[in-house]
């Protein structure tokens, strides 16, 4: 399953892009994260239903000096994702 997610707050200069990647990572999840002009960070994330959902489980809650206050599920793009997780810059 693939999602792609518009997460907003203060998602910004607090290390979110790097978390995220490390949860992914450590869950198995494929896809990259950026940060986007408006302050929020875009993630695109595929993986198994079970852990694609503890997975934006845990981007609610981001690292502790985020502060999410939504999330919105976007259609996800047309390119293929990578094998791993990446950050986009």
């Amino acid at each position: 399953m693939r999602r792609t997610l518009k997460i907003m707050g203060r998602v910004q200069g607090v290390g979110f892009r790097w978390w995220t990647r490390e949860r992914a990572l450590a869950a198995g999840v494929r896809g990259t994260v950026r940060n986007l002009e408006d302050g929020s960070v875009l993630v695109d994330a595929e993986g198994d239903v079970e852990v694609l959902d503890t997975f934006v489980a845990e981007l609610r809650q981001g690292p502790p000096a985020a502060k999410v206050t939504d999330i919105v599920e976007l259609a996800p793009p047309d390119h293929p994702l990578d094998d791993d997780f990446r950050i986009v810059r």
